[in-house]
C-alpha cells in the first residue's frame, strides 16, 4: 500500500513506523527539526528499555501535496488543524484514496466526511502512550499499541482488513471491529471526562476520583457524553458511564491527560473537539450538559493557549 502520514508525532510517527516495518511505502509529513532528523538519521520508536525500533531511512516531505492519490492518508495532526489539512488534501485524496484519522474524539470524522464524502473515510482508534521523545525519535511509554479500524456500515473494507493485519504482523493489537462508531464514542465519553477534569483541577486523575465530590463530576461529565451519543442512535451500553468509571478506577494514580499537558505548557486546548464537541453535539439532538458547559466555559480562556501577561 502506498500510505501518506500527515503529522509524524507521537501517534502518526509511530504507527507509520509500524506501517514501514510491515513493508508498506510509507511518506511521513513533519516540520522543524523533527522533519530535518527523519531526513537525515530516520525515525526512531524508543520504549522504556531503550530503541525498540530503527528505521535508518524513510520517506518524509513538508508539504502533503507534493504526493497523489496514495492509497490511504493516515491523520494524526492536532485537531485545529484539521479543517485547513483537508483542504490542502483536496488534490492529494483520489477517487480510490481511504482517508483515516487517528485523533482524539468523534466530530474529526465529521469533517472528514463533509470534505471527501462518507465513502472515502473509515474509523480508527489508536491505543499507545507516545510522544515527539527529541527529533527523529518517537518515545513509548509502557507497552500499550493497540488500534481498532472499521468502515462505518456496508460491506468489510479489504483495505481494512489489510492495514490491520499489517499491523498485528509486527506486534501491534489490531483488529476490525464491526461497529466502529461505538468503539469511537466509548473512547470519547472517557478521554472527555479525563480530560477535562484534569484541566479543570490541574490535578491527577487519583486525587480527582478520591475526593467524592470531584468523582461525582467527573461522573456527570462522563454521563452527559454517553447520553449524548445515545442520542446520536451510537450503540453505547445505557450503563456505559459506569464501566468508563471502573476504567478511571484502573487507571495509574499520577496519570493525567494530553490537553493537560498542552494546558500546563501553555498550548492551544483540543478542548473545542472534546468537551466541547459533547456540547454541540448534545445540542444537535436537543441533551442537557451543564457540567460539560460548565468546565468549557471555565477553561475558555486557555483555548488558545496560556493569556499573555499585561
Amino acid at each position: 500500500m502506498k500510505i501518506l502520514v500527515i503529522g509524524s508525532g507521537g501517534v502518526g510517527g509511530f504507527y507509520g513506523a509500524k506501517l514501514v516495518q510491515s513493508g508498506h511505502d510509507v511518506t511521513f509529513v513533519a516540520r522543524g527539526q523533527h522533519l530535518e532528523a527523519m531526513r537525515q538519521t530516520g525515525l526512531q520508536i524508543e520504549g522504556d528499555s531503550g530503541i525498540s525500533l530503527a528505521l535508518q531511512r524513510v520517506t518524509v516531505v513538508e508539504d502533503p501535496r507534493t504526493v497523489k492519490h496514495p492509497d490511504l492518508v493516515l491523520i494524526a495532526v492536532k485537531l485545529w488543524d484539521l479543517k485547513d489539512m483537508a483542504a490542502q488534501l483536496k488534490d492529494v485524496v483520489g477517487p480510490s484514496t481511504t482517508v483515516l484519522s487517528l485523533q482524539n474524539g468523534v466530530v474529526k470524522d465529521i469533517v472528514l466526511k463533509k470534505a471527501f464524502g462518507d465513502k472515502a473515510v473509515i474509523g480508527g482508534v489508536g491505543y499507545v502512550a507516545t510522544s515527539i521523545g527529541r527529533p527523529g525519535v518517537i518515545k513509548q511509554v509502557g507497552n500499550l499499541q493497540k488500534i481498532r479500524l472499521g468502515t462505518y456500515g456496508g460491506a468489510p473494507s479489504p483495505l481494512v482488513s489489510e492495514l490491520a493485519n499489517s499491523l498485528a504482523s509486527v506486534g501491534v493489537d489490531a483488529l476490525v471491529s464491526d461497529d466502529i462508531q461505538r468503539v469511537l464514542w466509548e473512547k470519547f465519553v472517557f478521554l472527555v471526562g479525563l480530560s477535562s477534569m484534569t484541566c479543570l483541577t490541574r490535578l491527577t486523575i487519583g486525587p480527582i476520583r478520591e475526593n467524592p465530590v470531584s468523582r461525582h463530576m467527573l461522573q456527570c461529565v462522563i454521563s452527559e457524553a454517553v447520553n449524548t451519543g445515545l442520542a446520536h442512535k451510537v450503540a453505547l451500553p445505557v450503563d456505559y458511564a459506569a464501566t468508563a468509571m471502573a476504567l478511571v478506577d484502573q487507571l495509574p494514580y499520577s496519570m493525567t491527560s494530553s490537553m493537560f499537558h498542552d494546558l500546563d505548557k501553555g498550548n492551544r486546548l483540543e478542548l473545542p473537539w472534546l468537551g466541547g464537541g459533547v456540547i454541540s453535539l448534545a445540542e444537535e439532538a436537543g441533551v442537557q450538559v451543564p457540567v460539560n458547559q460548565f468546565i468549557a466555559d471555565a477553561l475558555s480562556p486557555h483555548v488558545n493557549g496560556r493569556p499573555a501577561a499585561k
